[in-house]
């Protein structure tokens, strides 16, 4: 008895093996247990490549030259390194004074950033707050006077409180630029100097873009120091997992092919791209005439209305979001079935982007384009982007042989110019870019358990200018 008693207690005494990380071995293996478990609450199972290759990196406090598709899990791959090491090495909160600065495009880029910190920060103490043009400044101003540690912002909004005195950037430690391709689009790089100057030269810098035109990466070179280069698939756009098809038709007939389409159940949850905003409304109105619900978002939607259409959409309210390519960037919503671009976009990467709206997380996804006669030039440089024909289908009740014939030249020779410059190398000629219209307004700052809220264009100089690239 003694001895089977030793040898009980004996056993008893062993360490009880720990469970290992599910994580064991990937660079989610590499993070904190608070960024574990809440990687493990979003059901993430492993890291994306992105997120495999930056995330040591950033670790171990290098700058990283990032370029990747959308969808590719990039916000995860630079907020949670940034999470862990602002968590590691606490410091009191001064008032106005971040110790992290992220750079977006637009607002809806913005909000969904804040939202990825929100999500995989929940079991840290660290405060954040997202500032953007459209609403009133005041729960902002509040929000920084408490003190953040984190704050993601779009240039205009940034640099008007800036210059009220109510944000300090003398204390950034770690400065990511997100979506720079569109930034410099969009007429932010007199901006985006104007902040450099203002964050210290001894910083961590993050520059991410879904295109590097040798231009960029030029830029790029004088903002980064010694980066890593880390890029998924940099040279052609990874579109495999989306089926995509162009339908050829008339330019009258394009709201009757798109009734047709929507009549089928499996189109169940549909973003429609269109050029311009006067077009967007119209298209809501045409499917509400034939009893689809849907809503428009785009630039002079106030920031109220806009939220109203996404969260609309994303809760199943509205089958359909009609959209400008100021969300084109900025939407982030996982089951998207459908991608319909009504208008084909006049530059051949805002394509990948626009269609990159489906497929996310690894699902696959459609995209249908519509293509009428004056389109035709801007889906042949398209099929050059790719390096392969977009799938025609031919039998459909509202095909076009006049635009599948059609031989006329981009509008207004923008095609050239886009061989000519690249990607980031200037604006369609002649036509009005979708930009956020309204005051300068703020954000609304975002605590632990809280949601977070919320280029020059025909102005070559002057004041004018500034106030037109602040509208973001």
């Amino acid at each position: 008895m003694k001895e089977h008693a030793h040898a009980r207690h004996t056993r008893v005494s062993h360490p009880v093996p720990q469970p290992q990380s599910p994580f064991q071995h990937t660079a989610f293996g590499t993070l904190i247990p608070e960024l574990q478990r809440a990687v493990a609450a979003e059901g993430y199972v492993k890291p994306t490549p992105i997120q495999q290759k930056c995330i040591p990196h950033l670790l171990d406090g290098r700058d990283i030259l990032g370029t990747a598709q959308t969808g590719t899990g990039k916000t995860a791959a630079f907020a949670l390194p940034l999470l862990q090491r602002l968590a590691g090495n606490p410091r009191t909160l001064r008032k106005g004074t971040p110790r992290a600065l992220i750079l977006a495009p637009t607002r809806e880029l913005a909000a969904q950033i804040g939202a990825s910190i929100q999500t995989y920060g929940r079991f840290l103490q660290l405060d954040h707050t997202v500032i953007f043009g459209g609403v009133s400044q005041f729960h902002q101003v509040k929000a920084l006077n408490r003190g953040v540690e984190i704050l993601v912002a779009t240039p205009g909004r940034l640099l008007d409180l800036m210059q009220q005195g109510y944000i300090h950037l003398e204390e950034v430690e770690v400065f990511i630029l997100d979506e720079v391709d569109r930034m410099l689009d969009m007429g932010f790089l007199p901006d985006i100097k104007r902040v450099l100057a203002h964050v210290p030269d001894r910083r961590q810098t993050l520059f991410f873009s879904a295109t590097l035109a040798p231009k960029m990466e030029a830029l790029a070179n004088t903002i980064v120091r010694k980066p890593v280069r880390v890029s998924i698939t940099p040279d052609k756009p990874a579109v495999e997992r989306i089926a995509q098809k162009v339908l050829f038709v008339g330019k009258g007939d394009k709201d009757a092919l798109l009734v047709s389409l929507l009549d089928d159940t499996k189109v169940n949850k549909v973003l429609i791209f269109t050029q311009m905003k006067y077009a967007a409304n119209r298209v809501v109105k045409k499917l509400s005439t034939a009893g689809i619900d849907g809503a428009a978002i785009h630039g002079n939607k106030s920031q109220a209305a806009r939220t109203r259409a996404l969260d609309g959409f994303k809760q199943g309210e509205f089958r359909v979001l009609v959209a400008t390519d100021v969300a084109a960037r900025g939407l982030d919503v996982d089951d998207i079935t459908h991608v319909i671009n009504y208008d084909l976009p006049l530059e051949a990467e805002t394509y990948v982007h626009r269609i990159g709206r489906t497929a996310r997380a690894g699902a696959g996804g459609d995209a249908i384009s519509f293509c009428c006669a004056e389109d035709r030039a801007n889906l042949r440089d398209i099929e050059r982007l790719l390096g392969k024909p977009v799938p025609a289908e031919m039998e459909h009740t509202w095909h076009s042989d006049e635009a599948f014939r059609s031989v006329q030249p981009a509008q207004n020779g923008f095609s050239n110019r886009v061989r000519q410059s690249g990607p980031s190398g200037g604006r369609p000629g002649g036509r009005t870019s979708d930009r956020p219209s309204g005051r300068p307004g703020g954000g609304s700052s975002n605590r632990p358990g809280r949601r977070p809220g919320g280029g020059p264009g025909g102005y070559a100089q002057g004041r004018a200018s500034s106030r037109r690239r602040r509208r973001n």
